[in-house]
């Protein structure tokens, strides 16, 4: 079963829509390399959000580190949120509303009798990418040979922090009362700082350089990495 069609629409100017495929995310943004870019509006960042769509979830909206916030109906994103028809997302506390509304499919035949409807006004079109932004840098597209994201421990070294700690530990043994706690802090400290992992998508170019930018979590890095590479030809599962 297809996905639903749907849009975005500015609430201050319905004329202005941009339309939502499923298979590539819309990034929204004042710079020039976003699918959806708001170049005269001073409230937007220039990567402020992302709506993709997700064949479990449906379509949702996800905050790109911007420097104001995204807001769906009145709440201020920390993860990526489903989005229902009629939502309204705003980039900053400020800043421009656009509506999310679904649109329904077309009946699959008319009565022969039937009058032709009047065609439906164009959506305004959305440019592909022909840039990105990455690491304050902006990159044409077609310098752009690859792009992976890679998940890396923020604490690579706490593991022997951990261990060195506990073997130190031991001179305590005598002393039950500060001994277990300090197994307790250190095995606590290890599984917390532990888990914790750093984002980076990855852009190789085909001058051999390459180009890193961070992200808060995997999911919004790989909805950028798949918009990459949707615009450089490579299917988002390449490795």
């Amino acid at each position: 079963m297809s996905p639903p069609s749907a849009r975005l629409v500015l609430a201050s100017d319905r004329r202005k829509t941009a339309p939502l495929d499923p298979a590539q995310p819309l990034t929204i943004g004042r710079a020039s390399g976003n699918r959806l870019c708001l170049a005269s509006l001073s409230q937007v960042s220039d990567h402020h959000a992302v709506v993709r769509f997700s064949r479990s979830q449906g379509w949702l909206v996800c905050d790109w580190q911007s420097r104001d916030g995204t807001f769906l109906e009145g709440q201020r994103l920390q993860h990526c949120r489903r989005l229902e028809d009629g939502d309204e997302i705003r980039l900053g506390p400020d800043g421009p509303v656009l509506r999310f509304e679904l649109q329904a499919n077309a009946p699959a035949a008319a009565p022969v009798a039937a009058a032709a409807p009047a065609p439906a006004p164009a959506p305004t079109p959305v440019r592909p990418p022909t840039s990105v932004e990455v690491d304050g840098q902006t990159v044409p597209v077609a310098m752009v040979r690859s792009a992976a994201v890679q998940s890396l421990p923020q604490h690579p070294h706490i593991f022997s922090w951990w261990l060195l700690l506990c073997l130190g530990g031991l001179l305590l043994l005598p002393f039950p009362w500060l001994f277990w706690p300090l197994q307790g802090l250190a095995l606590g400290g290890w599984i917390l700082l532990g888990s914790r992992k750093q984002h980076r998508l990855v852009l190789v170019l085909r001058d051999g350089r390459a180009l890193r930018h961070g992200f808060a979590n995997r999911r919004t890095a790989l909805a950028h990495r798949n918009g990459i590479r949707k615009a450089i030809g490579q299917g988002a599962d390449a490795p």
